[in-house]
């Protein structure tokens, strides 16, 4: 039986040096820090902390910010049993992850993914875990777009009746009703803009008062 990639850890060997050196100061900022939220994730999640969305409702709610761009299931799942998650005991968990994965099969990210997902609860057991999809890409339909609601599909089942996990499928917030996706959120059809990012998190800041406040 093949090994699924997804599900393995690793570090991406085209950019170790740095890569390593990205982690290691999240592992140390955490330590300082002690977050109750945090993010986690690939590009999708580190440039969201430059955009006023940030600071305006990240920065309040006590965030720590663990995305690296490029990452892949399989580097995301090798921090967070690395280190990431240690010595903190955050309420909330934002993962984002999967849309590197393009040479990979829907079942194959969504074990990684879950993989991800899983390790995150044995670390944090009392932690809340919200998916968010992979988001739509490309200006209208295409195969990676149907991939990655491939995928936002199969973990929506396998999530559905699981404690404290569930998984927030952007499509809704994006989409224009003729399946189009527009610059205005997506400047390069993938990673949002201001407008996008707070089209995608709005619904879910009001998840996360209702966790912080119970």
């Amino acid at each position: 039986m093949t090994m699924n990639q997804c599900a393995v850890p690793s570090i991406p060997c085209d950019r170790e040096e740095e890569w390593k050196i990205q982690h290691q100061n999240y592992v140390v900022k955490a330590k300082d820090q002690n977050p109750d939220v945090i993010l986690i994730g690939a590009s999708i999640i580190e440039l969201i902390q430059y955009y006023p969305i940030w600071d305006d409702k990240f920065v309040p709610l006590n965030t720590l910010n663990f995305g690296i761009c490029g990452d892949r299931t399989q580097d995301v799942l090798w921090r967070v049993q690395n280190g990431i998650l240690d010595h903190i005991k955050p309420k909330v968990c934002i993962l984002n992850v999967g849309s590197n994965n393009i040479d990979n099969t829907a079942d194959d990210i969504s074990e990684g993914i879950l993989t991800i997902v899983n390790e995150i609860r044995s670390k944090l057991p009392e932690c809340y875990v919200i998916i968010i999809g992979i988001l739509p890409r490309g200006p209208n339909i295409n195969p990676l777009r149907k991939l990655g609601s491939e995928v936002n599909e199969i973990i929506g089942q396998k999530v559905k009746n699981v404690s404290k996990v569930e998984l927030h499928n952007a499509n809704a917030d994006l989409l224009q009703p003729d399946g189009t996706l527009s610059q205005k959120d997506t400047l390069d059809y993938l990673h949002p803009s201001e407008i996008g990012y707070r089209k995608i998190f709005n619904p879910i800041f009001e998840r996360i008062a209702t966790i912080l406040n119970n």
